[in-house]
């Protein structure tokens, strides 16, 4: 769910109100560095992205049993956070950093910013979701990147709404769809990558001259987009939005719902399918940290059972693990994307800067 979405990720998370945790169980004060001869630290220090969020009796439990104190580094978007992290290198400002996603992964990996540990629970987490066999990240959850769509809207026009990439060159979707920057936005680059997923190296450039004609309007980030421009969502509806297609995530309408007043018995908008990307965000122990083996227990936390169910309703995010159950809220008003489009980190790594400056010149100038 993010991102970078999601974040990336996982940016509805943190627009739909989730709270701020300056340092969860902070009570407790850093009794010393893990440095040899010096008290073992009994705080661990995570860095994430803005979205990052844990219900606090799930985090309660795991200080308990661990005997340690979680502390959480907020530091903007995942794109920013990762910089200060690549700035800060050999010298963290904590002991794990999350929320790097596969847009990103290769970057942090090239700057060697992490110490490789393979996590307690690695068996359980899905094969496909282990990008890195040297265990420097570790897959922590999984989102999609989707054009969502406003029901009410095509409803009313007795439009079906549109279900692929290729639906949205079609003239019944003109001047309907706004999307997020693919230079500053994470579900915008997410989108991007749909379309060279899709289409391939050749071909993404004329699917967007396409796009562009048929009338896509482009905003700076995911807020202005889904809370302003989109009219399917409340924060749309509240501004008066008047485009029904928007590039958001495919849990966003089990969000729609629980956030809702009143709560509907349905959620207001759907999900085009077949306009996917795939995001999968990443922890690791950073090179330096001051409490290792704190950072390792904290990393095995976040693959087990409690973490991986409870990210779902905190991050608006799926979990990565085996035997994780979703809520019933992402059952009953959530979709499944079977075929989400993806692209290699490495392939990502060597072309997203053209392709960033190739779309910018394309769709924005």
């Amino acid at each position: 769910m993010s991102t970078t979405r999601k974040i990336a990720g996982a940016a509805l998370a943190a627009a739909v109100g989730v709270s701020t945790l300056a340092a969860c169980g902070g009570a407790k004060k850093d009794e010393g560095s893990a440095a040899s001869g010096s008290p073992k630290s009994k705080t661990v220090t995570l860095v994430s992205h803005d979205s990052f969020n844990v219900t606090d009796t799930v985090l309660k439990e795991f200080e308990q049993q661990s005997g340690y104190t979680v502390k959480v580094l907020k530091s903007g978007d995942a794109g920013a956070a990762l910089n200060q992290e690549i700035l800060t290198k050999g010298s963290p400002r904590g002991d794990v950093f999350f929320g790097v996603d596969n847009t990103l992964l290769s970057r942090a990996l090239d700057n060697g910013i992490f110490t490789p540990y393979e996590v307690k629970g690695l068996a359980d987490v899905k094969p496909e979701y282990v990008l890195d066999q040297q265990h420097r990240v570790t897959p922590i959850d999984s989102g999609d990147i989707c054009v969502n769509y406003d029901k009410a809207y095509f409803a009313d026009k007795k439009i079906a709404p549109p279900q692929t990439l290729d639906d949205l060159i079609k003239p019944e979707y003109k001047n309907l769809l706004v999307t997020e920057n693919a230079a500053t936005s994470s579900p915008g680059l997410g989108f991007l990558l749909a379309s060279v997923g899709k289409y391939g190296d050749e071909g993404w450039k004329d699917y967007w001259t396409k796009l562009k004609a048929n009338g896509v309007e482009v905003v700076d980030g995911w807020e202005q987009a889904y809370n302003e421009r989109f009219s399917g969502s409340a924060g749309g509806k509240k501004a008066k939005g008047d485009r029904p297609l928007v590039v958001s995530y495919a849990s966003s309408p089990p969000a729609e719902v629980l956030y809702g007043e009143p709560q509907p018995a349905e959620a207001p908008t759907g999900v085009s399918t077949g306009t996917c990307f795939r995001q999968v965000e990443f922890a690791g122990l950073l090179k330096g940290a001051k409490n290792e083996e704190g950072g390792k227990a904290l990393l095995d936390f976040l693959v087990g059972k409690k973490f991986q169910e409870d990210m779902p309703l905190q991050m608006f995010v799926n979990p990565v693990t085996k035997d994780a159950q979703l809520p019933e809220l992402f059952t009953k008003h959530g979709v499944v994307i079977e075929k989400p489009e993806t692209v290699a980190p490495e392939t990502i790594a060597k072309n997203r800067e053209q392709w960033v400056k190739a779309w910018s010149s394309l769709v924005v100038k």
